[in-house]
């Protein structure tokens, strides 16, 4: 039981970061239609300027203090997420109002690739590691009750505890206040929302702003436990099932889903993983993606795409 336990709680963990990956698809796609493919890329170019100005900064000005500068280089990496929705918005969406689902997903898939190429000119292709004070030791928990207790990473607790602090943040956001309802009125209905007065091009912006700090916060929490390197736009995509499984339209399915993601991943491979010689985690994801696009492609909390258009 403790073993179960503890696989469960990894799962969790793991749950949590991908559930803010898959907000950012969400957030995107409810505000403007747009299935955002550049999100991995997002994610890769906020974690190498937060490595890299992390290190540059001190050498800049001056100082040693690294709490300092790791709230200096998030700083300067929310205001590049600003200019990244500003250029999206300005030279991108505008341009692209009404036009048919492909085009803006092929838009998508090109700020994706410009971004690779942008990080790699601004920051060099090495690998880099973020150290934002994270604990990296183990705990164990639940002496008392289990055999030697349930291991706990405090990193991986920290990183949900951040993540789902985040998300509460963005709850507060959408429900209380005057630009989050603004959001959730161009969600239902851009024609609605523009008759009463909203600027859809504001609204993108923000929208894509809010993208752009979820990716930099999971692009901290990934580059510290990993490091920071150019699969990274990859390895954030895995979030796709979970939009999937949500539903491209709900944000609490994102939240969801991605907990049900983390959790079947590691039970699966745990559990699963040596009947069939291991892999599972790999690809347990798209499968249940695959089940759900087959038997119920809007997701556990989506409307139907074809509602929407």
């Amino acid at each position: 039981m403790g073993f179960f336990l503890e696989t469960l709680f990894g799962g969790l963990m793991s749950g949590m970061l991908y559930a803010l990956i898959g907000l950012g698809f969400v957030l995107i796609f409810k505000a403007s239609g747009v299935f955002n493919f550049a999100q991995g890329a997002m994610v890769l170019v906020a974690a190498l300027s937060m490595a890299r100005f992390s290190a540059w900064i001190p050498q800049w000005l001056g100082f040693e203090s690294k709490l300092l500068a790791n709230v200096l280089a998030f700083g300067v990496s929310a205001c590049l997420m600003f200019a990244f929705a500003w250029a999206v918005e300005r030279f991108v969406l505008r341009h692209l109002v009404n036009q048919e689902a492909t085009t803006l997903l092929m838009a998508t898939l090109g700020i994706s690739y410009f971004l690779d190429g942008l990080g790699q000119i601004a920051f060099g292709s090495s690998v880099y590691s973020i150290d934002v004070g994270m604990p990296k030791d183990p705990l164990f928990a639940l002496e008392s009750v289990f055999e030697g207790g349930i291991l706990i990473s405090l990193e991986d607790l920290t990183a949900a505890a951040v993540a789902a602090a985040l998300v509460a943040l963005l709850a507060v956001f959408f429900q209380y206040t005057s630009t989050g309802r603004a959001l959730r009125a161009v969600a239902d209905d851009h024609q609605a929302a523009q008759s009463v007065g909203i600027a859809l091009n504001r609204i993108w912006v923000i929208v894509w702003l809010v993208a752009g700090i979820c990716a930099l916060v999971a692009g901290v929490i990934w580059g510290s436990k990993f490091g920071v390197q150019f699969t990274l736009a990859t390895a954030a995509l895995r979030a796709l099932p979970v939009v999937i499984l949500g539903g491209l339209t709900s944000v609490p399915g994102a939240i969801i889903g991605g907990l049900i993601i983390g959790v079947g991943e590691k039970l699966s491979e745990v559990y699963l993983g040596p009947m069939v010689g291991g892999g599972i985690e790999i690809w347990f994801a798209y499968v249940l993606a695959l089940v759900f696009l087959l038997f119920r492609p809007q997701g556990l909390f989506g409307e139907k795409i074809i509602d929407r258009v």
